[in-house]
């Protein structure tokens, strides 16, 4: 390793856009043994937690920028970006205003105060500032795609469709060329999706000794999975089950890591063996997945404990398999309002977020991954209970009370104070803004956007007559 904290900083920026992070974060603490009032490599380090999702530690890094250097527009940005984020407007916006006075065209501070603007009912605001920053930048590049994201919001909320879906598309175009090198000649993630499908019917439950399953010491007395499809709610049901006494939760992190390594790698080949592992065999990965979890910081001894993952749709043959005993939540909403979200929502880079590139992409995937939850559903033994957005927001206690009596925990009118949760635990996906707020309907949002969803209809339509939305 270098002995040049520039240097060192230079290959953390180029390990945190690899999405080696670990690597990244080394890198960033070698330059600060080096020099521990070394700018540069404080600011990276809150680039890298921030792209982790660690945004305590990102908040500290760029406090620690701002200590050292009071104008960097950089750390000023980054934190007004977290403020915004958590809902904190004051400090939002006296950091966005620091940033845009040191650096009027810095895109991250122009975000953070665009949002802020949109969440106050400043929609006009928000578009005057960001318009003019974001046509300025001519290449597709993150800061583009991210202030057309937030060009598309503002228009939305002004009620012009036409804008918001021309601003959306072109965010989308932004992102799929700037990434498009890591996935040239790879498999995308819905033929990866289709394929874990073919490999999940030929495995054999009757195998399988499901009351023989042990689980270790620091296991949770009760396991929860909760998926479904992004944009579906699983953000809000998190932070509903998480205001219940004695429940943890964690949300979208790689707990079946090395189960994925071993069976999801090749499915067909994979998954047969997965079927016919030994007792023993499986035991040792329930080990790896709870001492995952406790490395993630949640103690689940004695608890219940909630794995939120919205994709985790894929792992139903893992969770059949390794946890006979765990009980699955899976969340359903309207397919065009969840194809149209996670068309116009600013994902961070996962394989599965290059399919929401285009409407028709996203719509195909979204049928894959509906494909291969009903079928595992039909063919693997897994207990599970459908909840569907519409009727948690609209009847909430009652949708509620189903939910706590199939999972065996107990209900109570402070479930609907989950906005109080989801503030005091921090949300790191794209739904922080909206589980912030509280309850609200959010559904029938694609209505304005029906014309540029027609072509799609026809892959969606089996589902939207399936799930009762017709």
């Amino acid at each position: 390793m270098s002995n040049d904290p520039y240097t060192l900083v230079e290959m953390a920026v180029e390990l945190r856009l690899q999405g080696r992070l670990r690597d990244a974060l080394l890198h960033c603490d070698a330059a600060l043994q080096l020099d521990p009032r070394f700018v540069l490599a404080w600011l990276e380090r809150g680039f890298t937690f921030a792209s982790g999702g660690s945004m305590a530690s990102a908040r500290d890094c760029y406090a620690q920028v701002v200590a050292l250097d009071p104008a960097n527009a950089d750390a000023h940005a980054g934190l007004a970006s977290l403020a915004a984020r958590d809902g904190d407007s004051a400090e939002g916006r006296e950091h966005a205003q620091l940033a845009l006075a040191a650096d009027p065209a810095n895109a991250i501070a122009a975000a953070a105060l665009a949002t802020m603007e949109i969440e106050s009912g400043a929609a006009d605001k928000a578009r005057a500032l960001i318009e003019p920053i974001a046509a300025a930048l001519k290449q597709p590049d993150a800061d583009r795609a991210l202030l057309r994201g937030l060009l598309g919001d503002a228009c939305n909320k002004l009620g012009d469709a036409d804008a918001a879906y021309q601003a959306y598309a072109g965010a989308k175009s932004d992102f799929a060329v700037i990434h498009a090198d890591k996935f040239a000649g790879r498999e995308n993630h819905r033929t990866f999706v289709e394929t874990i499908h073919q490999g999940m019917l030929a495995m054999d439950p009757a195998q399988w000794q499901p009351k023989a399953a042990q689980s270790p010491a620091n296991a949770a007395t009760k396991h929860l999975f909760l998926l479904g499809y992004p944009r579906s709610g699983n953000t809000l049901a998190e932070n509903i089950l998480a205001s219940i006494p004695g429940v943890v939760a964690l949300e979208e992190r790689p707990t079946m890591q090395a189960a994925d390594m071993d069976f999801l790698v090749e499915p067909l080949q994979g998954l047969p063996r997965l079927s016919a592992l030994s007792e023993a065999e499986a035991a040792g990965y329930r080990a790896v997945y709870w001492d995952k979890v406790a490395a993630a910081g949640i103690d689940c001894v004695g608890k219940c404990f909630v794995d939120m993952d919205p994709l985790k749709g894929l792992r139903l043959p893992l969770i059949a398999r390794l946890f006979p005993k765990a009980q699955v939540i899976v969340m359903r909403r309207d397919p065009r309002d969840v194809v149209w979200s996670c068309f116009h929502t600013n994902f961070a880079l996962t394989n599965a977020a290059m399919e929401f590139t285009t409407l028709e992409r996203a719509a195909r995937h979204y049928d894959a991954v509906m494909r291969l939850i009903e079928a595992s559903l039909e063919h693997l033994p897994i207990k599970a209970h459908v909840v569907h957005y519409h009727r948690l927001v609209r009847d909430f206690a009652a949708t509620t009370q189903e939910l706590c009596a199939f999972a065996g925990l107990p209900w109570s009118e402070d479930l609907a104070r989950f906005d109080r949760t989801a503030m005091k635990r921090g949300v790191a996906t794209a739904s922080a803004g909206q589980v912030r707020k509280g309850l609200y309907d959010g559904t029938r949002q694609w209505e304005p956007y029906a014309r540029f969803l027609e072509p799609v209809l026809p892959i969606l339509q089996p589902w939207i007559d399936k799930f009762g939305y017709a």
